[in-house]
């Protein structure tokens, strides 16, 4: 029978798999504890075998109230520590050393007993026993003679082990206590009116779920005003079949310290500049690519040897390391190697014709189905190898995939490499053919690659040489060295991106920019009698810092980056008003039509309100809402000089649009605007100062990487009397009530939004569309009005939706996140977000920023549709913190850089791998990059003629990443 301890350890183990839940027995840890307690301590032989039940006891019943997932991982490996043996007991505990020691029993007396007698001495006394036939029948009695001496007392039965000590190394488990066997006495059973060791009162456990991981469930009643019905952990969860089945776990390779420094060949430079220029050649080059394969990798997108050099995978399949399916939690990414069991095409109720297989591979079977993709019974067969790879949900109580990546299994790949890597695939190319040729390429090009970043360098980064990166980003030797490659590759991307940048704000810089100065008097008048509000610390910080760069004739080149609310067009009025001031003209171009009409209404109405001694500035909107002659007359103010400020959309930047005297350039949410579209309007005037805007918070680390060559200025403050919006995390269940409250809100006269991950049903995504919620809310809510707006409707319908709800002649707006940027609302006060999981956690709060804007009490509640470890940590950050910028620092180490990167980026050169960009590989390339910049800031120097040969190549004149 296992120890007390060992059904402790297995409790901990299944803890772990069911992702910290407190689900691992009924009850939770804390109610298993009571019942375990007892008879820990009835087996515990010694004091410290006493101690450390009771510390075990008191986590298990601290467990509960720990609200971090990370927290209570780290309780549970402590536990294993204490049991194992592998950390000292805290002082608390060993001062009840000497209490435990006078209640616990003495050793028992050793018996003494003569000396046994060799065992070729023995045998002749068992040779006179009497032969069986001649012994007595049964219950007769035979009375011991001088020839058969009495026999031994019976063995007793085994007692209690004593406190077992478990070590997870897959060996059987060793007894702390127990001495070695050989000339081992028995011992006697312990005095008869020896107390027990004191154990804890059993008391009946009361059956109730566990307490959340914050506040969330009891700020929810108090805003609901009733009791919170179906938690979440009452639902019934998925249990594996089995948790191990025998599979033992692999050995923990060796980590590598830092990557091999490989000697540079002796080669000229140029040479190795050849070499570099060689990588621009087309792809038909390589042997054995054909014009078919060809028009496949163009596909694709490699149009060159680069672009396959550097056609890295989507994943690996380490072969080594793949959990069996028995292992397999659902809500997890997983790729499986198994046998196809049974496959079938099968037709859905819509008339959709998909195709279904099981997979098994001995430990268990998982079911995939892909939603109209029929034609995969002609390819994939019963008794296939395969291996497939996708989230794992649960369907009828059966593991499931819908839609997973799949490729038949390589044989040559399973028995050599062990690490497989996945590229993307076209029609008609498939993976073990892209494979092979990747590889060629791979191992041809990697021992010829000259390196680019200087020596010196590499070692002080600690950083791969290029070839061997190359080589272990495709075919890597273990998971480690991936992760090296994948350092130098991410510094590389990061280092010639910021030195293409800097190069960019050097020579734009180069051209003088019109000073445009002004006095304190003019700026504090201006302030005081433009805003009726007192303008935040950070406010005026900007507004300082705008003023110093307009000064002067290098052009101004700054973001500002300010939280949604913070008062950043109050910053751009003052810029323009300055730019005014020196006879200049302003543009302000904002992404949509409806957000230029509103900037339009607020600059126009406080420019009217100000008194001016000589004119007032005149500002025009430029949208392509605009009738012909409209337009004709704007463009003709803008290029005489009679319109001082044009506030617009695309339509500023578009061919035939002229400006007299361009001073200042105002880019609103600049993120939404690609790098071609920021050069064509900074093109317009001679060379204008240039203030780019931004609400999505972005980690200062990453801003000065993908700002280079912006200075910045953030904006941490909210104005006075900004009530922030109160956030809730509510299930799925409680759906009913979530509408109830938005009809207590609508009753008020307040206005609600509702946000949704999809426009419309997917087979591929499970999660709740706007047009179905849209269809749904309108008999829900049949006395209020009710509207749509998504992304794939047209420019001027999307502006109209929008100009209609804030004339509130709406009350619900079911939307996607084209609601993260769009216009004021002040009368909306609830935001509801379903599948808030499904969004970083940028765009959940520029989708709250959307409510709490009139002053009224807001509210934004967050509806997952699952309950992974990263989005319950994401989203109980949202309801934590109403700060951007530390929910950008937390989304950045949940998620990665990946789709903060994206708000920098437009154009061909995408950067790649991310989402494994850490901190200080950021850190570390932007303080080489200023090494290099202000050594040679034109790279002349011959250590510096090959990167200026790969920045060159990568991002030419072309290509403005400013």
């Amino acid at each position: 029978m296992p120890s007390a301890l060992e059904m402790l350890i297995k409790v901990l183990k299944l803890e772990q798999d069911k992702g910290y839940k407190n689900t691992a027995v009924i009850g939770g840890l804390s109610a298993y504890g009571e019942q375990w307690s007892t008879d820990a301590h009835r087996q515990a032989r010694k004091p410290e075998h006493h101690i450390l039940v009771d510390e075990i006891v008191d986590m298990l019943n601290r467990y509960a109230s720990i609200e971090n997932k990370t927290e209570r991982g780290s309780a549970i490996v402590y536990l294993m520590d204490r049991i194992t043996g592998r950390k000292p007991a805290p002082e608390m505990y060993l001062a009840r050393l000497e209490q435990y020691a006078q209640l616990t029993p003495p050793p028992p007396p050793v018996v003494d007993r003569p000396p046994e007698k060799p065992r070729e001495e023995r045998r002749p006394e068992r040779e006179k026993r009497p032969k069986r036939e001649n012994r007595p029948p049964t219950g007769e009695s035979v009375a011991p003679t001088e020839s058969q001496p009495p026999r031994p007392p019976k063995r007793e039965k085994k007692r209690e082990a004593d406190f077992t000590f478990i070590v997870d190394d897959g060996q059987p488990p060793v007894t702390s206590d127990a001495p070695p066997r050989q000339n081992q006495p028995p011992k006697n059973q312990p005095p008869k009116n020896t107390p027990p060791p004191p154990a804890p009162k059993p008391r009946k456990v009361e059956r109730r779920p566990a307490p959340s991981n914050n506040n969330n469930d009891m700020r929810l009643d108090k805003l609901f005003k009733e009791s919170y019905i179906g938690d979440s952990s009452d639902t019934w969860q998925y249990e594996p079949p089995l948790v191990n089945k025998g599979i033992p776990d692999l050995p923990v390779k060796p980590r590598l310290a830092r990557p091999p420094r490989i000697p540079r060949p002796l080669i000229s430079a140029d040479t190795a500049a050849d070499t570099l220029r060689g990588l621009n050649a087309k792809v038909d080059t390589v042997k054995g690519v054909g014009p078919k394969l060809v028009e496949q990798l163009n596909t694709l997108g490699i149009y060159t040897i680069n672009d396959l050099l550097f056609n890295l995978p989507r994943r690996h399949d380490d072969y080594t390391l793949l959990q069996p399916i028995a292992r397999i939690l659902p809500e997890t990414i997983a790729t499986i190697i198994g046998t196809v069991k049974y496959c079938e095409p099968r037709e859905s109720k819509s008339g959709r014709k998909d195709f279904y297989m099981e997979v098994d591979d001995g430990t268990g079977t998982i079911s995939c189905t892909f939603f109209g993709q029929q034609f995969l019974s002609r390819v994939i067969r019963k008794k296939m190898q395969v291996v497939i790879s996708g989230k794992v949900g649960v369907y009828r109580q059966r593991l499931q995939m819908n839609n997973p990546e799949w490729e038949e299994l390589d044989d040559e790949n399973w028995h050599t490499t062990g690490i497989v890597p996945v590229y993307r695939l076209t029609e008609g190319l498939g993976g073990r053919r892209l494979r092979n040729l990747m590889r060629e390429t791979v191992f041809y090009w990697s021992d010829r690659l000259p390196d680019y970043i200087p020596l010196s360098t590499l070692e002080r980064a600690e950083l791969a040489d290029l070839g061997w990166a190359v080589k272990h980003l495709h075919f890597p030797e273990s998971l480690d060295h991936l992760e090296h490659a994948r350092n130098r590759y991410i510094f590389d991307q990061l280092l010639l991106l910021q030195m293409s940048i800097m190069a960019n704000r050097r020579d734009w810089q180069a051209s003088p920019a019109p000073q445009l100065s002004v006095n304190d008097d003019f700026l504090e008048g201006f302030v005081q009698s433009a805003f009726p509000y007192t303008l935040t610390n950070a406010q005026y910080r900007a507004i300082a810092d705008i003023r110093r760069d307009m000064a002067t004739n290098v052009p101004m080149n700054r973001l500002l980056q300010g939280d949604v609310g913070s008062g950043k067009t109050a910053v751009a009025i003052t810029a323009l008003a300055i730019a005014f001031a020196n006879g200049k003209q302003g543009a302000l171009m904002s992404p949509t039509g409806i957000l230029a009409e509103q900037h339009y209404r607020n600059i126009g109405r406080i420019f009217d309100e100000m008194d001016y001694t000589d004119r007032r500035p005149v500002v025009a909107l430029l949208t392509s809402s605009l009738t012909t002659t409209e337009r004709e007359a704007v463009y003709n103010g803008m290029r005489d000089g009679s319109i001082d400020i044009v506030i617009g959309t695309h339509a500023v930047i578009q061919a035939g649009v002229e400006f007299s005297d361009l001073g200042l350039v105002i880019i609103d949410e600049q993120h939404r605007f690609g790098v071609e579209q920021r050069k064509a309007l900074r093109a317009k005037g001679g060379n204008p100062h240039l203030l780019v805007m931004t609400a999505t918070p972005i980690p200062r680390t990453m801003s000065l990487t993908m700002y280079a060559d912006l200075d910045l200025s953030v904006m941490d403050e909210m104005p006075a009397g900004r009530t922030p919006v109160e956030t809730f995390i509510v299930q799925p269940l409680e759906r009913e009530r979530i509408y109830a409250f938005i009809r207590a809100q609508l009753v008020e006269g307040r206005q609600a939004f509702v946000i949704h991950p999809l426009v419309e049903a997917s087979d591929k995504i499970e999660a709740r569309s706007a047009e179905e919620a849209y269809s749904e809310l309108l008999k829900i809510f049949h006395r209020h009005r009710v509207c749509l707006l998504h992304g794939r409707m047209k420019p001027s319908e999307k502006d109209e939706i929008m100009g209609a709800f804030a004339r509130h002649e709406y009350d619900i707006m079911v939307t996607t996140s084209v609601a993260e940027v769009g216009v004021d609302i002040p009368n909306a006060s609830i935001i509801a977000i379903e599948g808030a999981n499904r969004f970083g956690l940028a765009q959940l709060h520029q989708f709250r920023g959307r409510v709490g804007r009139g002053g009224y009490a807001s509210y934004c509640l967050l509806i997952p549709d699952a309950d992974t470890p990263e989005a319950t940590e994401r989203l109980n950050a949202m309801v934590s913190t109403t700060n951007g910028f530390e929910l950008a620092e937390i989304d950045w180490r949940l998620r990665g850089a990946g789709d903060l990167i994206g708000t920098r980026q437009s154009g061909s050169n995408t950067l790649q791998l991310m989402e494994f960009m850490k901190p200080e590989l950021v850190e570390m390339a932007q303080r080489e990059a200023r090494t290099i910049y202000e050594e040679d800031p034109y790279l002349t120097r011959p250590e510096y003629q090959l990167l200026k040969q790969r920045v060159d190549m990568l991002y030419n004149e072309n290509t403005d990443v400013s």
